[in-house]
This record gives C-alpha cells, structure tokens and sequence, in this order.
C-alpha cells in the first residue's frame, strides 16, 4: 500500500513534535500547499498507474502535523472517538487509518474529523469525496452551533476548533467543485470563505490563490485583477501564483501582437514594458516556474507542503496554471523571449536581490526533502562567467603563486625552472635536428 514504508508507526506525541521540530528547523519554513490533492482519489491512484509513491515523509509527517493542530483541542482529552483521531493521524499503515476513523464514527457519529479523513483517504473519486465531505458539514456545522453557547478558555478552544473544522471542509469541497467543473459553485464557496474566515486562518490556507485559478479557468480576467489588487499589497507575502498571475495578466494585453523581432527593432511599448517587468518579477520571486510553464521539464504531483521560493512552489504553481498560460494566445511565447533576461538584470540575485530578498540558499535541502526521489530537482540557475575572466583569475593566481614560492625557496625554483626549459626545449631539437639537418 501506498506510504507504508515511508510513514513512522505509532509515534508518540513527545517524539512526533520534536522530530517534525527538527525537521522544520533543518528544511526551513514550509507552507500549506493551497492546491493539494486527495490522497484517495488522486495520490493513491497515482501510485496504483506507476508504482511510484508521489509523497515523501517528511511532507505526510507535516500534514499529521497540521491535521492535529486544525482538528485537536484539550477538551478532547478523555474522548474516546476524538482519542482514536489523534492516533490515526499519526498512524503509519493507511487501512489502520481509516479503520480507526470508522471506529470513532461508530463512537460518536459526530465526529466531523472522522468523516474528513476518510474523504481524504477512504474514497477513490471525486465524487465519493464530494458526497462524504457534505456528510462532514452537516456534522461540523452542528458542532460549531454547540460550541458558541458555553463559555470558558477550553469551550473556546473547542469552538475553534469547530472552526477550523468547517473552514477546512468548505474549501475541500469548493475543491471538489472546481474539480468536477461547477466553476461558478467553487468560486463563490472560495469567495465566501476570503470574506469570513479570520485572516489569520486565510494566511495559512491562502484561500484567495484557489479563487484566482478557478476565475482564471472561468476567464474571469477582470475578477482576477480585483482579487490581486487585494492581496498583492506590498505589506503581504508573496507566492508565485500571485506573482504569475499577475504576470499573465499583464501580458494578456500584449502578447497576442508580441513580437520579438519587431520589439527589438522599435523598443518596447509601455504596455509590453509593464509586461516583461511583471515577468522578471515573477521570475526573481521563483525562478523555477518558466521551465515548467514552457515544459522545459516534466510536471509531476505536487507536494502537500510547499517552500516559497523553489522547486516544490513552482510544480505546485505550474500543475495546474499551465493550462491557463496556454488559454491566452502568445502568452507563453512572450515568456519564452523574456524570462531569462532576469538574470542579466540582477547578475547576483543570491546576494543581492532587485524586488525581493535575496534567494534562499536552503531551498534545495528543504525541497529534497518535500519532493519525491524520482523526480529531478530544478536548482536555482548559476551565472556562467566569462572564459577571459577566468583565464585572467587562473593566470594572475598562477603567476602569485609563482612569485611567493620563489621568494621562499629560490634555489629550489631555479633547479625547477631549468628543468622546465631543459623538457620544453627537447622537442624543439628534436623538430630542428630532423626538419632542417
């Protein structure tokens, strides 16, 4: 079975944090992947088409993590069903998982987490997915109705729990929606969670990138710029769909007419302009989207964890942003003959960045570890130098070099320099004595 021989069995609460806090310190700080599959539906049958297991442990380990901060509070403890989940997250062998999930719904048939990890695991469609996950609102919405009329520090960690319980089964099934193609269902469930849930919770889940790919996939060009004249603020963090959307947006309004040969006999337009200036700032923001989005190299299943900046943003990114480049005409050609000029404009952006900070030197150890070993890790691109640059570096060393041992050992480099001439002088006699006797 799938992830059996990569997730850890039955790990104590005391272990589980300080291995998944090592880790975390060791990869640097990941992100939640706003676009992550279903691990029954999706994943699963993935491996069962290629034998390959498409997640890693250290990313399942994170999503054990995460699942334990969303859906545990202290007033669980002594519950038997709620007990029964904070095992089965943990749980290394999916079909003890689920078993278990099933045994806490037989507990309390209200557990909505029970019900949300068999969605995510249990059932092998979308629609079975989508016909759980509903089973799982009713609950939760019940719970959460329960939970606001007691009052205390533990009800109130309860209620926020229940929470994040709704929230999260929310945006799964918007999900499934956009999934299944009920486009307009989907945004406005995404729409309705980016008005009511805290910001605090939108930050974590970043809700407002799965709206922007469903209104990209509706054509819907001019929600989009309302949605990132929202959040593409300079005071809130990036990512690469903000940053890429932006791009093909700006580039929508040119790239149909773009042509390079003509843009470089004229000079770029102010429109063109404000388009490749989006591009290279998508492109110092993550520098690995382009060569998936003009398939350069092969896309495979995103992570369930991402890290801001590398390899593993941008196949989440571009898995399922690809098709929408290619729904705008030229839009990828334009790409195609502006991204690399990034590199000429900032030669050094691992020490010195133009628009952000400069690049994370501990991507590729934390993007290692997030992606799976099939995969062929996309690393940042190194600035070739010139030959006459590294042949004066060579020679100017060489003649130091030089220098310093014959001021310390001067005989020794005279008997060494006569040697040299005596053997760079033998094939000259030798040429002299028989060419011209």
């Amino acid at each position: 079975m799938i992830f059996d021989s990569v997730f850890l069995n039955s790990l104590t609460p005391k272990f589980y944090v300080a291995l998944t806090g090592t880790s975390s310190l060791i990869s640097g700080k990941v992100w939640r992947n706003p676009f992550n599959l279903f691990r029954g539906s999706e994943y699963q049958r993935f491996f069962w088409a290629t034998s390959k297991e498409p997640l890693t442990y250290y990313d399942m380990n994170l999503s054990a993590q995460d699942h334990q901060t969303f859906f545990n509070c202290e007033l669980d403890n002594g519950k038997p069903d709620y007990e029964m989940m904070q095992t089965a997250w943990r749980e290394r062998n999916p079909v003890v998982r689920i078993k278990t999930a099933h045994k806490a719904i037989e507990s309390n048939p209200e557990n909505a987490c029970a019900y949300i990890l068999l969605a995510e695991e249990e059932a092998t469609t979308i629609l079975e997915v989508e016909t759980i996950l509903i089973q799982a609102l009713r609950v939760a919405e019940i719970n959460y109705k329960k939970s606001q009329g007691f009052q205390g520090p533990l009800y109130e960690s309860a209620h926020r729990r229940d929470a994040n319980v709704v929230i999260y089964i929310k945006r799964r099934l918007a999900m499934c929606a956009r999934k299944l193609g009920k486009l307009k269902e989907a945004a406005k469930i995404f729409r309705d969670l980016t008005k009511e849930t805290p910001s605090s919770i939108i930050s974590v889940l970043n809700i407002h990138e799965n709206l922007l790919e469903t209104l990209l996939e509706m054509k819907s060009y001019a929600d989009c710029a309302a949605v990132l004249a929202k959040y593409d603020d300079i005071s809130l963090p990036k990512s690469a769909a903000i940053c890429y959307t932006s791009a093909l947006l700006k580039a929508r309004a040119v790239s149909e007419k773009f042509s390079p040969e003509i843009a470089s006999r004229r000079g770029l337009t102010s429109a063109e302009l404000l388009a490749v200036e989006a591009i290279h700032r998508a492109v110092e923001f993550n520098p690995h989207v382009p060569k998936y989005l003009l398939e350069m190299k092969k896309l495979i299943f995103p992570a369930e964890h991402i890290l801001k900046r590398g390899d593993s943003e941008a196949l989440a990114y571009a898995f399922f942003h690809l098709r929408h480049w290619k729904n705008v005409n030229g839009a990828l050609n334009l790409l195609l003959n502006t991204w690399e000029g990034t590199f000429k404009v900032i030669p050094f952006p691992t020490q010195k960045g133009h628009l952000f900070f400069p690049y994370p030197v501990c991507t590729e150890c934390a993007d290692r570890e997030l992606l799976p070993t099939f995969h062929e890790l996309s690393v940042y691109p190194k600035k070739e130098l010139p030959f006459f640059i590294l042949f004066t570096a060579g020679l100017c060393s060489c003649t130091a070099l030089l220098a310093l041992l014959t001021h310390q050992y001067p005989e020794s480099m005279m008997y060494f320099a006569q040697s040299m001439m005596n053997i760079v002088s033998i094939p000259l006699r030798f040429f002299k004595e028989n060419v011209f006797p």
